[in-house]
Parts: structure tokens; C-alpha cells; sequence
């Protein structure tokens, strides 16, 4: 029997010989089954490592991607999309006009009336997009004022079963996809709206740049109306308003898209059978102030004269309402709005408030659009609340809406005197100067109150507002409004005009007077 040392010893002294002699190891190996199958283990396992590296170092030396495995990209053909830098080290330009793609949707019948509200935000070699029809339209131009039009895809295959609906709403939802299948590079969002929806490509921006477009976003705002909100969805972005779906988001969505169509054909509008599709990857809505459906009836005044916060990004429904200023069309009308809005993009329609305490008015500011003058104090809270200028989209009641309104007052001594703008101009680099001129709201809006204070404020016919170049980084801090103060309150007895200053409030201001 061997001892422990003289099996030491011997294995040493056999394994120096057959180190000496290869040929004698793999006779040995041959010998012994049990060091065969180690052997034939070991060369297994050498042989698939080194076959794994080889591969490895092969693909990524042609596709730095692949090393990702299960990218939400992996199933979009490389030949239609610029996918993210994932490992660049540059930081990335920020969201311009140029990263938006929009869908529009619109007819032939109805195009060659409703082109005119699109001609008024488009602008050739700076958008980019389409508006989907039906068929080919009657009439064609060549204008490049004009969005270009494509033809929807067949969609007769599709389920709709909503009684009260149209089939047109198939062909709607489905624009996002085939904008989508494209294949447009840079594009960071497809934002969809209709054919009477008018955008501010500007705010749209500024909106959409808050946001990281290598996100999954939906983006968007819901109904004013209550009604319409509960038969269709609180959880919806309401597509005449607009809504924006960022890139990734879209890549997901349009694998599903048509399959998802038709489990929501009972649905009755494409908005609502996107944002169906969106509930089901999982995708809530994210709501934007400036995204207005104006799903209202009658004048959209008290609830422009009391605009939120928020850059304003799109309106819809304008060809339902009554023109924004007096005695002016639809368009004209809109052509005023957006005269004031290209000055200042970030400041339109945003309210401040003024107090006059020597003779205790209230002045109330919706820049670009209108003025109110109250020969009363009247607190911030009513001043901010929309007067009741229209009704529900769907029933034509008073309400309710989402969000709050105030009735004008029997007695016209408490109701304010309405000024218009009549002008707008730059005065310098980063300074406008707009002018309102006393307009009545409607043609039956006489005032007939007879007491002193409302005839001195009668007096006055227009009002200047002075105001910095509004900078749109404001909108990426909390919300506030700005301040407002009389820099001269103008000789009444002469028909003088009052100047308002508009800027930033100071610290632990507060507008409402102590």
C-alpha cells in the first residue's frame, strides 16, 4: 500500500514524464476514460468561449446597438427612423420647430374652406408635415403657403360600430402611423390636430422642450367641457386641441395601432381610440394648459381674457365661435391674435393685474388681446375666473365646465368697461408696446350705468401697456403671473390714455392691494 507521500511523490514523478512526452499524456488520457471525458469537457468549454468572443468582437464592431439587447428600437426597420445617440458624449441640441412632424387631419370637401386656418401657422421650409385626406381634392394649388396633402390608406377592412359616429375617425387615428412609416429623419414628435386647428409652432416648442422627446410622452389637454369629458374620457388628449406623441412612443405604438383599432371600434372619435391604445402599453396623459379643443359655444372671450398660466399652444374650434374681436371675421380675427404673438410668443394672451388706488379701479391685462376696467377693487380671485361668454359644447347649457366662470352682473355698474388691442409694435430690442381701444364685447353691450365713478372711467378710450420681451426659460420654472403697475394714470378730463407697465413681480409682492 502507498502512502500519502509516496502517491504525492509518484504522481509528481509521473506527471514530469509525461510533461517531457505530449504523446505519452494523450495515451494516458486515452487509457483512463474518466480523464478522457474532463478533456473532452475542458476543449468544449475553451472551444465555445472563444467562438463567443470572436462573435462578440464581431458585431460590435459593426453595430454599437447590438450590445442592447430587447430595445424598445429593435423591431423599427433601420431604413426609416435615426435612432438616439445612446452613447454619445455631445450634448444634444434642443427641441426645435424642425424635430415636430404634423399629421392634420381634414377631407377634400372641407379643405378648401379650412386651409385658410393652417396658412396662418404654417410656414414653408420651417414645418414640416401633412394633411391627410379622404381622396385627392377637387381643386389643387401649387401655393407654398398651403400645407402639402397626402391620401389616407384604405380603411374598409377596419371595425366601427359607433352608432352616433363616423367611420372617418378609422382614417384619423391611424395618420400617426403613417407619418410614422415615413421614414422622415430628425423627428423627435408627431404632433396630430385638425384641419381648423390653429397652432403656435413657438409655444409648441417651448412645451414639448420641458419634456425628454427619448422618452415615451403623450401630451396634451382635455375638453372644457364637463360632458364631453365624461361620455369620452377624462384620461384623453382631445385631438382637435392637438396632442404630441414623442418618437419612441410612436415606435411602439404603431405595432399595435391597427390591431388596437379594431378592438375600440365602438369608440367614437380617433382621439379616443389612440389614447385606448396608449392605456394598454401603459402610457398616461400628460396635460398641457395651452392645448385648447374649445369645446365651447358662443364667444371663447372669458375664457381668453382669464388664460391660465401656460403658453398658449393651439385653438380649435374657431369656425364654431364667434370671431375673438368685434366686427371682424373669423380669420381677421385670428390674423390680429397672431399680429400680437409674433411679437411676443410667450406672452400672449398671459393675464396680469393692475390696481388704481387713488380712485379704487381694477384693471385687468390678457396681453395681445384685450383689457378690462373695473371703477371698482375687485379681488384677484374674480379677476382670474372667466366670465360666462359661452356654453357646453354638446347640450348648450351654462356649465359645468372644468373650470370655474362667473356670471356678468344684472347691475352694469359692476360690470367692467372692455377695451380691444388695437396695436402692437417693438420699441427697442426687447420691449412692446401694444394699445387697447374701448370696444363693446357684443352690440348689445350698452353701458348704462349712470353713477360718477363708471362715467370717469367711461372716459377713458385706450390704454398703453408697456411690457419686456417675455422669456420663454420662465416657462421651465413655477408657474406665477407677472405684476402689473400704472406708470401714468392720464388726465381723464382730457381724454388722456393711462400706461401700464408689465414685469417680473418682486419678491413678496403680491397684486391685491392691502
Amino acid at each position: 500500500m502507498l502512502s500519502l507521500s509516496t502517491a504525492r511523490e509518484t504522481g509528481s514523478t509521473f506527471n514530469n514524464q509525461e510533461f517531457n512526452n505530449p504523446f505519452k499524456s494523450l495515451k494516458y488520457v486515452l487509457l483512463y476514460p474518466t480523464n478522457f471525458l474532463k478533456f473532452k469537457s475542458t476543449l468544449a468549454i475553451f472551444a465555445l468561449t472563444f467562438i463567443s468572443l470572436l462573435l462578440f468582437l464581431v458585431i460590435i464592431s459593426s453595430n454599437r446597438y447590438s450590445i442592447i439587447s430587447f430595445s424598445r428600437y429593435d423591431a423599427i426597420p433601420r431604413n426609416i427612423t435615426t435612432f438616439p445617440t445612446i452613447f454619445s458624449d455631445e450634448k444634444e441640441e434642443k427641441t426645435n420647430i424642425s424635430h415636430i412632424l404634423f399629421g392634420i387631419g381634414g377631407s377634400a370637401k372641407t379643405w378648401n374652406d379650412r386651409r385658410h386656418y393652417s396658412e396662418l401657422w404654417w410656414k414653408p421650409n420651417v414645418t414640416r408635415g401633412f394633411v391627410w385626406l379622404d381622396e385627392n381634392p377637387e381643386t389643387t394649388t401649387s401655393s407654398e403657403s398651403f400645407m402639402p396633402y397626402r391620401v389616407s390608406g384604405d380603411t374598409s377592412d377596419f371595425k366601427y360600430s359607433c352608432s352616433y359616429g363616423s367611420r372617418s375617425a378609422v382614417r384619423m387615428a391611424r395618420i400617426l402611423k403613417e407619418s410614422f412609416e415615413l421614414g422622415l429623419e430628425n423627428v423627435r414628435w408627431f404632433v396630430m390636430g385638425d384641419d381648423d386647428t390653429v397652432f403656435f409652432t413657438e409655444n409648441l416648442v417651448v412645451v414639448l422642450g420641458k419634456y425628454d422627446h427619448n422618452q415615451m410622452y403623450y401630451v396634451g389637454g382635455n375638453s372644457e367641457s364637463v360632458e364631453q369629458n365624461v361620455i369620452h374620457s377624462y384620461s384623453m388628449a382631445y385631438g382637435g386641441g392637438g396632442f404630441a406623441v414623442s418618437y419612441p412612443l410612436a415606435a411602439e405604438l404603431v405595432r399595435v395601432l391597427d390591431s388596437c383599432i379594431n378592438r375600440y371600434h365602438k369608440f367614437f372619435g380617433s382621439d379616443q381610440k389612440v389614447q385606448g391604445c396608449l392605456s394598454e402599453i401603459g402610457i398616461p396623459l400628460t396635460r398641457e394648459l395651452g392645448f385648447h379643443q374649445l369645446d365651447i359655444r358662443g364667444h371663447s372671450y372669458g375664457l381668453l381674457a382669464a388664460h391660465p398660466v401656460a403658453p398658449l399652444v393651439s385653438l380649435h374650434h374657431i369656425n364654431h365661435l364667434e370671431p375673438l374681436f368685434p366686427n371682424q371675421t373669423r380669420i381677421d380675427s385670428l390674423k390680429r391674435l397672431i399680429g400680437a404673438y409674433e411679437m411676443d410668443p410667450g406672452r400672449i394672451l398671459q393675464q396680469t393685474v393692475c390696481y388704481d388706488l387713488k380712485r379704487n379701479w381694477s384693471i385687468s391685462v390678457s396681453w395681445g388681446y384685450t383689457l378690462q376696467l373695473y371703477p371698482s377693487l375687485v379681488s384677484a380671485k374674480d379677476l382670474t375666473t372667466a366670465w360666462l361668454t359661452f356654453k357646453t359644447w354638446r347640450t348648450w347649457n351654462l356649465g359645468p365646465f372644468t373650470f370655474n366662470t362667473r356670471f356678468f352682473s344684472q347691475d352694469p355698474c359692476k360690470n367692467p368697461v372692455f377695451y380691444f388691442m388695437d396695436r402692437v409694435e417693438k420699441t427697442g430690442s426687447d420691449r412692446t408696446s401694444t394699445t387697447y381701444k374701448k370696444q363693446a364685447l357684443t352690440t348689445s353691450d350698452a353701458h348704462q350705468c349712470e353713477h360718477v365713478d363708471y362715467a370717469a372711467a367711461l372716459a377713458i378710450h385706450s390704454f398703453n401697456v408697456s411690457a419686456p420681451h417675455f422669456n420663454p426659460e420662465l416657462w421651465n420654472k413655477a408657474p406665477r403671473r407677472q405684476c402689473c403697475e400704472i406708470i401714468n394714470d392720464g388726465d381723464t378730463t382730457e381724454g388722456g390714455t393711462p400706461q401700464l407697465l408689465i414685469r417680473g413681480c418682486n419678491q413678496y409682492e403680491s397684486v391685491t392691494p392691502n
